[in-house]
């Protein structure tokens, strides 16, 4: 299986593709459409390959803003886009991929479901993130350190991911897409024995896709 990054790149120039050829105005006696595939960089800087191949012709295209462009006699050619093209052409096709999966720890009292005054002032970059994303599908899981039993602490876990979950809501995600989850003191971050206090365990961690 190619790597995720690359995945994502051969998308992306499926979408350019796509893009560009219901714009295009090819001559009437062609029998192709003038398309135009490229590699986009990923925000890390990445840079994946596409393989585009078109009546016998193959053009391997491995370099940051590399293109292959269909021309309307069919023929093939290597070229090379700039960043300000792509925007300018694919803006909003850019704009309608997935964000990237992110991640998020917030961390709570001891024994409550009430956040840290640290992690409240951490809502905010929270929040600024969802409101990025149209429509975010978000899993958050509760954790507690291991104070207490079994029992108590998935109670626990669970309403920690709850009251966050009951945060996000109000931002205007719907609720069926937030999925919430209690892990008690199965997965702690910080080994420790039992009925320990362990701040670092008492947390939730919200993903984002």
């Amino acid at each position: 299986m190619r790597p995720l990054a690359d995945r994502i790149l051969l998308s992306l120039a499926a979408l350019l593709a796509a893009a560009l050829t219901g714009c295009a105005q090819a001559p009437t006696t062609s029998s192709a459409t003038p398309a135009l595939f490229a590699v986009v960089p990923g925000s890390d800087g990445h840079v994946g390959a596409i393989v585009v191949e078109h009546e016998g012709q193959r053009q391997v295209v491995d370099t940051a803003y590399g293109a292959a462009r269909i021309s309307a006699d069919g023929a093939t050619q290597a070229t090379r886009v700039s960043e300000d093209e792509i925007k300018r052409n694919f803006g909003s096709t850019l704009a309608a991929l997935p964000g990237k999966p992110t991640s998020f720890v917030l961390h709570f009292l001891e024994g409550r479901d009430e956040l840290t005054p640290e992690s409240k002032a951490e809502l905010e970059k929270v929040f600024a993130e969802l409101k990025r994303r149209p429509l975010p599908d978000i899993v958050v899981i509760g954790h507690t350190d291991t104070v207490g039993t079994l029992v108590y602490n998935d109670k626990l876990s669970l309403a920690r991911a709850e009251r966050v979950r009951d945060m996000l809501v109000p931002l205007g995600i719907p609720a069926s897409r937030i999925q919430v989850a209690g892990r008690g003191k199965r997965e702690l971050l910080v080994q420790t024995d039992d009925n320990v206090s362990e701040a670092r365990n008492r947390r939730v961690e919200i993903n984002v896709r």
